[in-house]
Protein backbone atom coordinates (compact mmCIF):
# COMPACT_ATOMS: atom_id res chain seq x y z
CA UNK A 1 0.00 0.00 0.00
CA UNK A 2 2.11 3.32 -0.99
CA UNK A 3 0.46 5.32 1.50
CA UNK A 4 1.50 2.99 4.35
CA UNK A 5 4.47 2.56 2.80
CA UNK A 6 5.30 5.97 3.06
CA UNK A 7 4.21 6.36 6.21
CA UNK A 8 6.58 4.04 7.57
CA UNK A 9 9.55 5.45 5.30
CA UNK A 10 8.44 9.12 6.99
CA UNK A 11 8.53 7.90 10.95
CA UNK A 12 11.78 5.97 10.30
CA UNK A 13 13.75 8.58 7.94
CA UNK A 14 13.59 6.23 5.07
CA UNK A 15 14.74 8.52 2.08
CA UNK A 16 12.22 6.16 -0.41
CA UNK A 17 8.70 3.87 -0.33
CA UNK A 18 7.50 1.88 -3.29
CA UNK A 19 3.71 0.61 -3.18
CA UNK A 20 4.35 -2.42 -5.23
CA UNK A 21 7.68 -5.00 -5.55
CA UNK A 22 7.84 -4.21 -9.06
CA UNK A 23 7.76 -0.15 -8.44
CA UNK A 24 10.72 -1.20 -5.94
CA UNK A 25 12.52 -3.53 -8.69
CA UNK A 26 12.38 -1.00 -11.01
CA UNK A 27 14.16 2.06 -8.98
CA UNK A 28 18.30 2.30 -10.20
CA UNK A 29 18.95 3.64 -6.99
CA UNK A 30 18.25 0.44 -5.53
CA UNK A 31 21.22 -1.64 -5.22
CA UNK A 32 20.11 -4.94 -3.18
CA UNK A 33 17.63 -6.07 -1.42
CA UNK A 34 16.46 -8.72 1.66
CA UNK A 35 13.74 -10.89 0.50
CA UNK A 36 11.65 -11.60 3.91
CA UNK A 37 8.22 -12.91 2.47
CA UNK A 38 7.24 -16.30 3.59
CA UNK A 39 9.30 -19.31 2.57
CA UNK A 40 7.24 -20.50 -0.51
CA UNK A 41 7.57 -16.46 -2.08
CA UNK A 42 11.51 -16.59 -1.48
CA UNK A 43 12.23 -18.30 -4.77
CA UNK A 44 9.98 -16.23 -7.27
CA UNK A 45 10.93 -12.68 -5.16
CA UNK A 46 14.47 -13.55 -6.03
CA UNK A 47 14.22 -14.83 -9.29
CA UNK A 48 12.50 -11.36 -9.79
CA UNK A 49 15.38 -9.40 -8.17
CA UNK A 50 18.22 -10.86 -9.98
CA UNK A 51 16.54 -10.61 -13.11
CA UNK A 52 16.37 -6.39 -12.33
CA UNK A 53 20.14 -6.63 -11.20
CA UNK A 54 20.20 -6.41 -7.93
CA UNK A 55 22.02 -8.19 -5.44
CA UNK A 56 19.82 -10.44 -2.70
CA UNK A 57 20.35 -11.36 0.73
CA UNK A 58 17.16 -14.00 1.08
CA UNK A 59 16.00 -15.60 4.12
CA UNK A 60 16.75 -18.88 5.56
CA UNK A 61 16.02 -21.50 3.98
CA UNK A 62 16.08 -20.36 0.42
CA UNK A 63 13.74 -23.31 -0.65
CA UNK A 64 13.11 -26.93 0.02
CA UNK A 65 13.26 -27.33 -3.59
CA UNK A 66 16.71 -28.34 -5.15
CA UNK A 67 16.12 -27.29 -8.41
CA UNK A 68 14.89 -24.02 -7.58
CA UNK A 69 18.14 -23.24 -5.55
CA UNK A 70 20.37 -24.58 -8.60
CA UNK A 71 18.36 -21.99 -10.57
CA UNK A 72 18.44 -18.98 -8.41
CA UNK A 73 22.33 -19.52 -7.80
CA UNK A 74 22.81 -20.05 -11.74
CA UNK A 75 20.94 -17.24 -12.63
CA UNK A 76 22.86 -14.52 -9.66
CA UNK A 77 26.56 -16.13 -10.96
CA UNK A 78 25.70 -15.22 -14.72
CA UNK A 79 24.71 -11.82 -13.60
CA UNK A 80 27.87 -11.32 -11.90
CA UNK A 81 25.24 -10.47 -8.89
CA UNK A 82 25.60 -11.50 -4.74
CA UNK A 83 22.84 -14.25 -3.87
CA UNK A 84 23.28 -15.05 -0.08
CA UNK A 85 21.12 -17.48 1.88
CA UNK A 86 20.63 -15.30 5.67
CA UNK A 87 21.71 -18.21 8.70
CA UNK A 88 23.27 -15.52 10.43
CA UNK A 89 24.59 -17.74 13.16
CA UNK A 90 27.11 -18.70 10.57
CA UNK A 91 28.82 -15.22 11.30
CA UNK A 92 28.78 -14.94 14.78
CA UNK A 93 32.25 -14.12 16.55
CA UNK A 94 30.85 -17.68 18.64
CA UNK A 95 30.71 -19.67 15.23
CA UNK A 96 33.93 -18.40 14.04
CA UNK A 97 35.76 -19.44 17.52
CA UNK A 98 33.88 -22.82 17.25
CA UNK A 99 35.57 -23.83 13.93
CA UNK A 100 38.75 -22.68 15.32
CA UNK A 101 38.77 -24.70 18.15
CA UNK A 102 37.22 -27.73 16.63
CA UNK A 103 40.30 -29.53 15.72
CA UNK A 104 40.67 -29.66 19.77
CA UNK A 105 38.31 -32.50 20.36
CA UNK A 106 40.15 -35.11 17.93
CA UNK A 107 37.99 -36.96 14.93
CA UNK A 108 34.57 -35.41 14.80
CA UNK A 109 31.83 -38.10 15.35
CA UNK A 110 28.24 -36.86 16.60
CA UNK A 111 26.95 -33.82 16.03
CA UNK A 112 23.50 -33.01 18.04
CA UNK A 113 21.13 -30.39 17.34
CA UNK A 114 18.01 -28.80 18.31
CA UNK A 115 16.12 -25.58 17.51
CA UNK A 116 11.94 -25.15 18.97
CA UNK A 117 10.12 -22.96 20.38
CA UNK A 118 6.32 -23.05 21.86
CA UNK A 119 3.93 -21.86 19.08
CA UNK A 120 0.63 -21.13 20.33
CA UNK A 121 -1.03 -18.81 17.89
CA UNK A 122 -3.13 -21.18 14.83
CA UNK A 123 -2.81 -18.49 12.99
CA UNK A 124 0.93 -18.28 12.60
CA UNK A 125 2.32 -18.33 8.75
CA UNK A 126 4.46 -20.42 10.48
CA UNK A 127 1.99 -23.35 10.34
CA UNK A 128 0.19 -22.63 6.71
CA UNK A 129 1.58 -25.62 4.50
CA UNK A 130 0.92 -23.04 1.36
CA UNK A 131 3.19 -20.97 2.73
CA UNK A 132 5.96 -23.91 3.24
CA UNK A 133 5.24 -24.05 6.93
CA UNK A 134 6.45 -26.47 9.20
CA UNK A 135 9.12 -26.73 12.13
CA UNK A 136 11.46 -28.09 9.62
CA UNK A 137 11.49 -24.93 7.16
CA UNK A 138 11.35 -22.60 10.02
CA UNK A 139 13.91 -23.65 12.89
CA UNK A 140 14.79 -27.05 11.76
CA UNK A 141 16.89 -25.63 8.50
CA UNK A 142 19.36 -24.22 11.42
CA UNK A 143 20.12 -27.41 12.83
CA UNK A 144 20.41 -28.96 9.22
CA UNK A 145 23.10 -25.95 8.74
CA UNK A 146 24.70 -26.44 11.95
CA UNK A 147 25.73 -29.85 10.76
CA UNK A 148 26.61 -29.00 7.74
CA UNK A 149 29.05 -26.98 8.91
CA UNK A 150 31.07 -29.22 11.27
CA UNK A 151 30.91 -31.93 9.40
CA UNK A 152 32.31 -29.68 6.39
CA UNK A 153 30.24 -30.86 3.08
CA UNK A 154 26.88 -32.58 2.07
CA UNK A 155 25.47 -35.55 4.08
CA UNK A 156 25.61 -38.65 1.81
CA UNK A 157 22.12 -40.12 3.81
CA UNK A 158 19.08 -38.85 5.31
CA UNK A 159 16.34 -39.72 7.51
CA UNK A 160 13.49 -37.87 8.72
CA UNK A 161 10.20 -38.44 11.01
CA UNK A 162 7.55 -35.91 11.60
CA UNK A 163 4.36 -35.10 13.47
CA UNK A 164 2.05 -33.23 11.53
CA UNK A 165 -0.38 -31.05 12.88
CA UNK A 166 -3.92 -29.86 12.46
CA UNK A 167 -2.68 -27.46 9.18
CA UNK A 168 -1.02 -30.12 7.48
CA UNK A 169 2.67 -29.21 8.50
CA UNK A 170 5.53 -30.77 11.22
CA UNK A 171 5.00 -29.55 14.74
CA UNK A 172 7.91 -31.63 15.67
CA UNK A 173 10.45 -33.20 13.68
CA UNK A 174 13.39 -35.34 13.90
CA UNK A 175 16.11 -36.10 11.70
CA UNK A 176 19.27 -37.96 11.23
CA UNK A 177 22.23 -37.42 8.70
CA UNK A 178 24.94 -39.75 7.57
CA UNK A 179 28.34 -37.92 6.33
CA UNK A 180 31.19 -38.95 4.47
CA UNK A 181 34.19 -39.65 6.81
CA UNK A 182 31.47 -41.52 9.70
CA UNK A 183 30.00 -38.17 10.84
CA UNK A 184 26.42 -38.58 12.00
CA UNK A 185 24.10 -35.75 12.97
CA UNK A 186 21.07 -36.03 14.72
CA UNK A 187 18.40 -32.94 14.93
CA UNK A 188 15.02 -32.04 16.24
CA UNK A 189 13.24 -29.16 15.55
CA UNK A 190 9.27 -28.39 17.15
CA UNK A 191 6.89 -25.81 17.77
CA UNK A 192 6.32 -27.26 21.30
CA UNK A 193 9.02 -27.32 23.64
CA UNK A 194 11.92 -24.25 24.30
CA UNK A 195 15.22 -25.76 23.58
CA UNK A 196 17.96 -24.77 21.25
CA UNK A 197 21.68 -26.26 21.18
CA UNK A 198 24.52 -27.62 19.58
CA UNK A 199 26.91 -29.71 20.26
CA UNK A 200 30.28 -31.08 18.11
CA UNK A 201 31.33 -34.95 20.05
CA UNK A 202 34.57 -35.87 18.93
CA UNK A 203 37.46 -38.73 19.88
CA UNK A 204 39.12 -36.93 22.29
CA UNK A 205 36.41 -33.81 24.14
CA UNK A 206 33.34 -32.26 22.91
CA UNK A 207 32.24 -28.57 22.32
CA UNK A 208 29.11 -27.75 23.37
CA UNK A 209 26.84 -24.50 22.62
CA UNK A 210 23.47 -23.67 24.62
CA UNK A 211 22.88 -20.55 22.58
CA UNK A 212 24.14 -21.57 19.38
CA UNK A 213 21.77 -20.14 16.58
CA UNK A 214 20.84 -16.66 18.58
CA UNK A 215 24.17 -15.88 20.23
CA UNK A 216 22.97 -13.74 22.68
CA UNK A 217 24.77 -15.34 26.13
CA UNK A 218 28.01 -15.17 24.31
CA UNK A 219 29.50 -18.20 26.11
CA UNK A 220 30.27 -21.96 25.71
CA UNK A 221 32.37 -24.98 26.41
CA UNK A 222 34.73 -26.94 25.41
CA UNK A 223 34.71 -29.66 27.42
CA UNK A 224 34.62 -28.07 31.14
CA UNK A 225 36.12 -25.40 29.99
CA UNK A 226 34.05 -22.27 29.79
CA UNK A 227 34.44 -20.04 26.76
CA UNK A 228 33.33 -16.07 26.71
CA UNK A 229 33.53 -13.90 23.23
CA UNK A 230 30.98 -10.68 23.29
CA UNK A 231 28.17 -11.44 21.42
CA UNK A 232 27.99 -8.74 18.78
CA UNK A 233 24.72 -8.30 16.52
CA UNK A 234 24.57 -11.17 14.21
CA UNK A 235 22.63 -9.64 11.67
CA UNK A 236 25.57 -6.71 11.45
CA UNK A 237 27.88 -9.39 11.30
CA UNK A 238 26.35 -11.17 8.48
Amino acid sequence: DPAKAAAHAAEHGIPRSFGTYEAMLDDPGVDAVYVSVPNSLHHPCTMAALAAGKHVLCEKPYTRRPDDVNEAFDAADRAGLVLMEAFMWRHTRQTQRLLELLPRIGRLQTVRATFSFPLRNPDNIRLRADLDGGSLMDVGCYCVSGARRLAGGEPATVYGTQEIGPSGVDLRFTGVLTFPGGVVAEFTSAFTTDHESLEAIGTEGRLWLPDPWHNVRGVFYLNDEEIRLDPGNPYQLE
